[in-house]
């Protein structure tokens, strides 16, 4: 009997054995040098953990509530493009581990499937859809009405790509959607057409109060890496923001979304909720995440791996694996819930 992996690192190499180099260093790669996506993992490495003794962590929970909503840990999963082509029943497979274990999971605009079909794959459970603006205002307004019809709860509008990243193993690859492959949510026949999508590289904060006032979903932005930025986010009526860099493939050299939590945190000083992505591979770094202020993390590249590796049942087992992690870490860190990780809990390796 082959053994399961025993974290999620060990999920990426049995991936790569089963993707074609196309698709596994479409999913792996970021821009030009790849210095952000190194600099994502790496910069848990510096930070260290304090952790209190003898406070009586018998009992235990990791649930959370946020934007009023229950979830059973501080952990979803981040919007991604092209499932199926990691496994044929892509988004679907990822919706029902997600939804099996109390978790969020947050629909890419760019998923192979649509939002109708991912939430009929998985009618008990909660999802956000994530959402590109295009020029073309009117299909933005339809998708953001097909998504509150189909019983999502959050609209996360992804704000850090008016150009799309220069990602050099893309390029090498020739990389293009699979030809038995479609796009679930845009009116696009094939990859070349994808890219030439007209997404709006000119909104503003004004775009933000307009997409405020035409859903009834809160909005979330996603991409902030500053904390003007997210004092702007609540000054325009965003509900929460992600801390985030898309996972290294737009903007090269950019800060790793854990070092930007702090100010980010400070500036906004409790007026709304912060979350964060990037990096994400052990219960000790989500840990890390909430102590520098994040209130939930998402997690992104390793259900990829899990669903390529094994569909539903391997995107479980890393959710699994995350989170008695984290349970653990909470344990040993000396705390009865995620309300109770501190910022003494974390100090910078000097």
């Amino acid at each position: 009997m082959t053994q399961l992996p025993v974290n999620l690192m060990e999920y990426e190499p049995l991936a790569r054995e089963k993707l074609s180099q196309m698709v596994f260093e479409y999913y792996a790669g970021g821009a030009d040098d790849e210095v952000t996506l190194r600099e994502n993992m790496a910069a848990y490495q510096r930070l260290f953990l304090r952790p209190h003794m003898l406070r009586g962590v018998g009992n235990r929970t990791s649930d959370i509530t946020l934007l009023n909503q229950s979830m059973r840990a501080p952990l979803l999963i981040a919007p991604m493009a092209f499932m199926k082509m990691a496994h044929e029943e892509g988004e679907a497979a990822v919706a029902r581990a997600a939804a099996a274990r109390g978790l969020t999971m947050v629909v890419s605009t760019s998923a192979t499937m649509s939002v109708q079909d991912v939430a009929a794959s998985a009618p008990d459970g909660n999802r956000w859809f994530q959402l590109y603006v295009e020029t073309d205002r009117s299909h933005t307004v339809e998708l953001i009405s097909i998504a509150e019809e189909a019983g999502y709860t959050g609209l996360v509008v992804t704000i850090d790509r008016p150009q799309l990243g220069r990602r050099e193993a893309d390029i090498r690859n020739n990389f293009r959607l699979p030809s038995h492959l479609k796009m679930g949510n845009l009116n696009v026949a094939s990859w070349e057409a994808y890219r030439l999508t007209e997404l709006d590289d000119n909104l503003t904060w004004d775009d933000v109060d307009w997409l405020c006032s035409i859903t009834r979903l809160p909005v979330l932005l996603k991409g902030i890496l500053r904390g003007d930025d997210a004092q702007n986010a609540y000054d325009h009526g965003a509900a929460a923001v992600i801390v985030s860099n898309h996972g290294g493939r737009q903007l090269d050299s950019v800060q790793a979304p854990i070092d930007a939590l702090p100010k980010i945190a400070s500036a906004v000083g409790g007026k709304l909720p912060i979350l964060m992505d990037g990096g994400i591979r052990r219960g000790t770094d989500l840990v890390k995440a909430l102590a520098r202020g994040a209130q939930a993390v998402l997690l992104g590249r390793p259900v990829l791996w899990g669903l390529a590796h094994d569909g539903e049942a391997g995107v479980g087992h890393v959710l699994d694996l995350l989170l008695a992690e984290f349970d653990l870490a909470l344990a040993l860190c000396g705390c009865r819930s995620p309300q109770e990780i501190t910022p003494d809990l974390v100090v910078e390796r000097r």
